[in-house]
């Protein structure tokens, strides 16, 4: 049977099997952290969340030969060692388990605070978009006033003839301001 690497505890490589459900071996991990197996089978049997996804499956001991032993999907190991107590394991991994509860820690802490975090950050840069394009539609609404009035006077200045220069005294003054 094939085995993927997943990590290494206390010198011990993690692997699960390389099947679909990517099983991964507690025996292994229970060694390398200096607990019992038995126990923690006993304790992820009693939870009511994992007794229902581990099972018994041919995996590879650290030795290379085939044995039957339990087994979590890869995606439950991470919870349960969560659960492993610091003071109940090797004083060598004791620090290591820790690091690893703070680790998880934190990550749930950025799954459930990410998405109001992100939205916060969205809102503020929408409000900050939304007055831009109201101050520039506004800007823009001045400048096409402006082209319109400058439109039609250029259209006056178009439709000024010789004779209405005649008639204003030989003056092309349109506009109030002098031109």
């Amino acid at each position: 049977m094939e085995t993927n690497f997943i990590t290494r505890v206390n010198n011990v490589d993690i692997v699960a099997t390389n099947n679909a459900e990517k099983l991964v071996p507690i025996k292994p991990i229970c060694e390398a952290l200096g607990i019992d197996a038995k126990v923690q089978r006993s304790k992820i049997q009693d939870d009511p969340d994992l007794c229902s996804v581990g099972v018994l499956s041919t995996s590879t001991g650290a030795d290379g030969k085939q044995y039957e032993m339990y087994c979590l999907p890869i995606q439950f190991v991470f919870g349960w060692l969560f659960t492993v107590n610091p003071k109940n394991v090797k004083e060598e991994v004791q620090e290591t388990v820790r690091q690893y509860r703070m680790e998880c820690y934190r990550a749930l802490y950025e799954y459930f605070t990410e998405p109001q975090t992100f939205l916060k950050q969205k809102q503020v840069l929408m409000e900050k978009k939304v007055n831009e394009y109201q101050s520039r539609q506004r800007d823009f609404k001045d400048a096409q006033k402006l082209m319109n009035e400058a439109k039609a006077e250029l259209n006056q200045v178009m439709k000024f003839t010789i004779e209405d220069w005649r008639a204003n005294n030989r003056q092309l003054s349109l506009f109030t301001d002098d031109e």
